[in-house]
């Protein structure tokens, strides 16, 4: 089962999410089966629906950080499962009736998290537009960076995400390295990440190397 290696703690204020971790972004060339990350973190996320009869063709990059520019915590998870308690931080009371997800999270150590199967559509791109395309949640696959628009990312995120790229595009051949977008990109005045501090040339140089490697 996808969401069978990690169990729900009800701590009575919060959930608290046990969990096997790994760090080796080589470990991230095992395959998709199924539609999830075989060596991917598992946390189901129940938002998200059914894609409409387009191929996936398209990767969307985001960052996050909750509370903002704090790193570490699973308030993420609580997030994307509808278990955030806005009483926890003030900044959460803005969101916490969202009803949003992403496939992927890579955090600040490399690890990968999976809460929607690729072959669902995960509400992360939200109204979007780019070269004549819509609705982006339909055709993309989201996967989020634990961090800010600011703040460097770490070396082992861009590995990681490098890596998953590549797994990405050998699981679903229409995802070209041109297709490769910030949420920015597809979503102008509205949304900013993954921001400046994203190195999109680290991220392309990455993917040359580890695909000749």
């Amino acid at each position: 089962m996808p969401c069978g290696n990690h169990k729900l703690v009800d701590s009575g204020t919060s959930c608290v999410i046990a969990w096997c971790s790994y760090n080796n972004a080589a470990m991230l060339m095992s395959p998709v089966v199924g539609h999830w990350l075989t060596d991917a973190r598992s946390c189901c996320s129940p938002n998200y629906d059914e894609r409409p009869s387009c191929q996936i063709d398209t990767i969307v990059l985001h960052n996050i950080s909750l509370p903002p520019g704090q790193y570490g915590s699973r308030y993420i998870d609580l997030l994307f499962t509808n278990g955030l308690n806005p009483a926890d931080h003030e900044y959460f009371a803005t969101i916490s009736d969202l009803r949003v997800s992403s496939h992927l999270l890579i955090d600040r150590q490399g690890e990968v998290t999976q809460y929607v199967g690729f072959d669902k559509r995960a509400w992360h791109a939200g109204k979007s537009s780019y070269l004549g395309r819509e609705r982006f949640n339909d055709f993309s696959i989201g996967i989020e960076l634990e961090g800010t628009d600011w703040q460097p990312y770490e070396a082992t995120q861009y590995e990681v995400l490098a890596h998953v790229i590549l797994v990405l595009q050998a699981t679903y051949p229409a995802i070209l390295t041109e297709n490769l977008v910030g949420h920015s990109t597809i979503s102008p005045g509205r949304k900013t990440d993954p921001g400046p501090a994203f190195d999109w040339g680290r991220l392309r140089g990455l993917l040359m190397a580890f695909d000749h490697g």
